[in-house]
C-alpha cells in the first residue's frame, strides 16, 4: 500500500491541488499587470512540468520493461495536456474565471519541456564517459 501511494499520491495531490485553484474566483495579483501576466504563465508551465513528470514516474513504475522510455514520455504528456483542457473547461463554470486555450497551450509548454529534459538526461546517463 506505501508503495501505490508513493506513486499514486504525488500526481493525484497535484491535479487536487490545481483543480482547487481553478476553482477560486479571484487569484491574488501582482501589482504590475505585466509582472502578474509572466508570474501566472510562468506557474502554468511550471507546475505543469512537474504534474507531467510525475505522471512519467507512474506510469514508469507500471510500464517501464513493456512500453519505450519515448512512448512513456509521450502517454505522460498527452494526458497532462488532456488535464489541462480540462482543467480550463472547469474554470468556463467559475464566477470570475474563463477557459482559455493560451493557458492550456502555456500548460502543454511546460509539459513538453519537462519531457525534454527527461529525455536529454537519459541520454546523459546513456552516453560513455569522454576519454
Amino acid at each position: 500500500m506505501r508503495r501505490f501511494l508513493s506513486y499514486w499520491l504525488p500526481p493525484l495531490s497535484l491535479m487536487a491541488a490545481i483543480f482547487i485553484c481553478s476553482a477560486q474566483s479571484d487569484l491574488p495579483h501582482v501589482p504590475a499587470a505585466w509582472l502578474d501576466t509572466v508570474v501566472k504563465k510562468s506557474g502554468h508551465a511550471a507546475i505543469y512540468g512537474l504534474l507531467a513528470w510525475l505522471k512519467l514516474r507512474l506510469l514508469r513504475h507500471y510500464f517501464e520493461d513493456r512500453c519505450s522510455p519515448g512512448l512513456l514520455r509521450w502517454a505522460s504528456l498527452a494526458l497532462t495536456v488532456a488535464y489541462a483542457l480540462s482543467d480550463e473547461y472547469h474554470q468556463r463554470f467559475v464566477p470570475g474565471r474563463n477557459g482559455n486555450l493560451v493557458d492550456a497551450g502555456i500548460d502543454g509548454i511546460g509539459a513538453s519541456c519537462a519531457m525534454l529534459f527527461n529525455a536529454r538526461q537519459q541520454m546523459v546517463r546513456r552516453s560513455p564517459p569522454a576519454l
